[in-house]
């Protein structure tokens, strides 16, 4: 084998000739190989977005190089022409060269791999171990997701039950709204912003046969949300809304009955504090206003630290957590109150029967509205409002689930990378990494159970 065969496989590229080579030595002691190439006469003057044979525009009178992936920690560099050739459809491009993506400073399994390791480590360790910068890694990353889905709309088609959320990406108020596929579970399509114009440019993007193909479309509460969908979508089309935000509706009310119910027994507290000390630096010998005193301060202090107890299920609840809410049954009906009908709402939101859930929650608004807490009314009213999306969550079992877990992959990438200032490559790495995309490694086999029986 010759050193110039040997080359040619090391780089793992088809369709190319190895010209040369050379060894140089950079500053600090480096090592960079740069070995000049050439495409295959097959494979020369082609254009690089068509890859139709066009004529040439111009010679190029500089050599270009691209950085290849590092043999054994040596910098490795592909040098090569690139002409610019006449194509009728795109005008005046440059040539397509085997080795890269068009307008690309690197090879392609530089760019697979810098896209792979992105999605994997964080933003420090990708840029210390391929020596490049973030801003390059995120052009790596679109190159890439360019490569494996062309036509990133593909993803809009066949959608029959969606997921529809926002989430916040940079600090100032940035959201981000993303629809999700639960059928494939993969994030379908990102906008910056949210509300009903952003939401309607979804579905301006959807044929009206694709907009008629879906079924159930999850969400919170929120009327924009409904709006949109009511507006866009088949009347008979099931709107969901997610049991969690249900409970955390029923939870913010409890936790605001739980400040007001501190107030009032802090309030205690002081009265009692005056009648046990009248005047200052002295102490009242009356051992009965002592005692009430300190239950005062007790119940206090209970209510105070309970929000934690009251927020659990049953279930979870730890000894301490327990004695916590004893204590609010006997000092505190109304909390107490407030807190079976959290959980009356919880449990109900986990039958499978739509007829027995249709019961159990007519029954509930019923208690929430005779509870004479205002909070719980005022509740009562809003789960009213979204009874029928409740019901269709219950017949369905679809919630936000899903979209909530990609939400939570969305900041873990944003946290590694410490935010983005290109919104594109933003959305380039979320697509790639809430998807069923799959990167092909440089020298890897393409059957995956060929590769565990190698591992193996």
């Amino acid at each position: 084998m010759t050193t110039y065969t040997l080359l040619k496989k090391l780089l793992g590229v088809k369709d190319i000739v190895v010209e040369g080579y050379r060894l140089e030595e950079l500053p600090g002691g480096v090592l960079k190989l740069v070995i000049r190439v050439r495409p295959t006469a097959a494979k020369q003057c082609r254009c690089s977005k068509c890859g139709r044979r066009i004529p040439r525009y111009d010679r190029p009178e500089h050599l270009r190089t691209w950085r290849a992936l590092d043999f054994g920690g040596i910098l490795i560099e592909l040098e090569g022409y690139a002409p610019r050739g006449t194509c009728k459809e795109h005008g005046i491009v440059t040539m397509d060269v085997p080795w890269a993506f068009p307008d690309s400073g690197f090879t392609k399994d530089f760019d697979r791999t810098v896209a792979w390791l992105a999605r994997t480590v964080s933003k420090s360790a990708v840029c210390e171990f391929m020596r490049i910068s973030w801003r390059t890694v995120g052009r790596c990353i679109a190159r890439v997701v360019d490569e494996l889905e062309p036509d990133h709309s593909c993803r809009l088609h066949d959608l029959v039950r969606i997921g529809i959320d926002e989430t916040s990406y940079s600090k100032g108020h940035r959201y981000i709204t993303t629809v999700v596929n639960h059928d494939t579970n993969t994030v379908v399509w990102v906008a910056q912003g949210h509300g009903r114009m952003v939401l309607d440019s979804f579905f301006q993007s959807l044929t009206e046969e694709e907009r008629s193909k879906i079924e159930v479309v999850s969400g919170d509460g929120a009327r924009w949300i409904s709006d949109a969908v009511d507006f866009w979508c088949q009347p008979d089309v099931l709107r969901c809304t997610d049991p969690f935000h249900v409970v955390s509706w029923a939870t913010e009310a409890l936790d605001k009955i739980r400040r007001e119910a501190w107030q009032e027994a802090n309030k205690e507290v002081k009265q009692r504090k005056k009648e046990v000390n009248p005047k200052r630096g002295r102490i009242a010998s009356d051992d009965v206003k002592r005692q009430q005193y300190e239950e005062a301060k007790k119940t206090a202090k209970g209510i105070k630290n309970s929000r934690y107890a009251l927020g659990k299920a049953p279930e979870h609840l730890t000894e301490n957590q327990a004695a916590k809410l004893e204590l609010i049954e006997a000092e505190n009906r109304t909390l107490f109150r407030a807190y079976q009908l959290k959980e009356r709402l919880r449990i109900l939101l986990k039958l499978k029967d739509p007829g027995e859930a249709l019961a159990e929650l007519n029954r509930w608004l019923r208690s929430a509205a005779h509870s004479r807490i205002s909070e719980m009314v005022e509740l009562g009213r809003k789960i009213r409002r979204h009874k029928q999306y409740i019901l269709n969550f219950i017949s369905t079992g679809i919630s936000n689930a899903r979209v909530e877990a990609n939400n939570n992959k969305i900041s873990l990438l944003i946290h590694r990378a410490f935010g983005f200032k290109n919104f594109r490559n933003m959305v380039s790495l979320i697509m790639l990494v809430c998807s069923d995309l799959t990167i092909q490694l440089p020298n890897r086999p393409q059957n995956n159970d060929i590769a565990l029986q190698n591992a193996a």
